[in-house]
């Protein structure tokens, strides 16, 4: 390619993207050079600052028509710019959490690292959420499994940490490998790596053996994806990454790393695989079959999420599998594909990054307390901290469901659409239902020991940091907020993204 063909590329709508790996880069520099006693947090503060800078620059492009860049692998339209738009404030409220974190067990020598390594775990997602093109899209998930792997075992001495991020590469590895697998029956059928160019050769394939390949694709595509979903039965590193890893990282695995998944999944399941089975001249039942073995896979994942987190007495263990739950709850609206998917899809990840993030804060000021992570920490936390126990009920009520909150809205949109295409999912629903009430025990055990248990420790919470305060404002207004006008959300999702009707242009 030509300097003169570089030139005439619109770079401009990769601003984000430029300025999160032109920010990563420089801390990368600044903590090589800077003392080795001097306090890394002002590392943090920087991405922070990189990070409101991008979603400025995100925002400014909000109104920008569709566009991309070379040959059509970076690609930017609606879809791009919401999910963008969530991985960037998922990713800011965990540096607040980050900066805030008690650095531990030989975390404190490698704190630099983390800031700059989880910028670039971002940048992954983002490279994901504006791919158009296989190569790309692959590109961008391992940037960020490779720095999630790494953030996972930052804390070098801790025995937990190591044998989370050994799990997590040697687990990680594998889905990668099947992923490419399926990426390469694609490949060979259509003889191209760009999303839109495969469905347009796809439609045209009505021949038997071609359907079988390119179900069998999915199937190992999917399979590769779901291990970054922490869907059932791929679901088995979530628990021990999530209680080894530390808690910035956990909240990160638990949302910004999920959304990036729930992305990759959608670009590959509607411009692929979709288009092929709706629009091709053939009787390709590919659609449909792929909806099946999502369906099984959603309701495999909300009642083994559900069930298990039942017994759990770690927190971090028992949000692993709340995790799980919720992805299967999403799961669900992969499966009906009504007419709201995209709009359904980011509301929920939207309410679930400030339900969960701000739970987290939370249990890493508790963590940082007590020096353990067992529900049985939280007892009596009322009466040590009121307002800390007040901001943990409503975002368990938000987890749960409860009317009047983000997550409520969420499940409804769901639940509904579940119902709104022509053959609906009355069986999935029903799984939905019940696997949510199983959900009210373990959250509100959580509530129970916070309001009804004599604390071990009396001592009160007299110093909260400001970036978990941060946090807690920020999430617990936007779980309410959201769930008594969702309106708001539907509105901006009408008024820049056109409910994403330039997907597919």
């Amino acid at each position: 390619m030509s300097l003169e063909e570089l030139t005439s590329f619109n770079w401009s709508i990769m601003t984000p993207e430029f300025i999160i790996v032109g920010v990563a880069a420089l801390l990368t520099v600044i903590d090589l050079f800077m003392p080795k006693k001097q306090d890394r947090r002002i590392l943090g503060w920087i991405g922070i600052a990189a990070i409101f800078a991008a979603m400025v620059s995100l925002v400014g492009l909000l109104g920008a028509a569709p566009d991309s860049i070379l040959d059509d692998t970076f690609r930017l339209d609606s879809f791009g710019k919401a999910f963008k738009l969530l991985l960037l404030a998922g990713a800011a409220l965990v540096l607040f959490l980050a900066i805030s974190y008690k650095a531990d067990e030989g975390m404190e020598e490698y704190r630099g690292e983390f800031y700059y390594l989880f910028l670039t775990g971002l940048l992954g997602g983002m490279i994901m959420t504006s791919s158009g093109d296989l190569i790309t899209l692959f590109i961008g998930l391992e940037l960020l499994s490779i720095s999630s792997y790494v953030l996972a075992g930052i804390r070098k001495n801790n025995l937990q940490s190591n044998e989370s991020a050994m799990k997590y590469v040697i687990n990680g590895s594998i889905a990668t490998a099947i992923t490419l697998f399926g990426m390469s029956y694609v490949y060979g059928l259509t003889g191209t790596t760009n999303l839109l160019a495969i469905a347009g050769t796809l439609q045209a394939l009505a021949d038997a053996q071609h359907a079988y390949l390119l179900g069998l694709a999915f199937l190992m595509i999917f399979v590769g994806l779901g291990f970054k979903l922490a869907a059932a039965p791929f679901h088995m590193w979530a628990p021990d990454v999530y209680q080894g890893a530390p808690t910035p990282v956990t909240a990160f695995l638990s949302v910004v790393s999920k959304t990036a998944g729930f992305v990759i999944v959608a670009r590959i399941l509607i411009s692929v695989f979709g288009v092929a089975a709706t629009e091709g001249p053939g009787s390709m039942p590919i659609l449909y079959n792929m909806q099946d073995y999502i369906a099984v896979v959603a309701g495999a994942t909300m009642i083994i999420g559900n069930v298990v987190a039942l017994k759990q007495s770690n927190i971090k263990r028992m949000f692993a599998y709340s995790s799980i739950a919720h992805a299967g709850y999403v799961l669900v609206a992969f499966t009906s594909l009504s007419s709201n998917f995209f709009y359904t899809v980011w509301f929920y990840l939207l309410a679930y990054l400030f339900m969960n993030l701000g739970a987290f804060a939370i249990i890493q000021l508790v963590e940082a307390k007590t020096g353990s992570t067992k529900i049985a920490d939280f007892a009596g936390l009322y009466r040590r901290s009121p307002v800390l126990a007040v901001a943990m009920g409503i975002l368990l009520v938000a987890l749960a469901g409860f009317p009047g909150t983000a997550g409520f809205i969420g499940k409804m949109n769901i639940f509904i659409g579940a119902f709104m295409v022509q053959e609906p999912h009355y069986v999935l629903a029903s799984v939905m239902i019940a696997t949510t009430v199983v959900s009210y025990f373990y959250y509100f055990g959580i509530m129970t020991q916070m309001f009804f248990r004599p604390a071990a420790d009396d001592s009160k919470f007299t110093k909260i940091p400001v970036g978990i305060l941060v946090v807690l404002v920020v999430t617990v207004a936007a779980s309410v907020l959201f769930g008594v006008f969702p309106d708001i959300a539907i509105d901006f999702v009408n008024n820049n993204f056109n409910q994403f009707s330039d997907f597919l242009q």
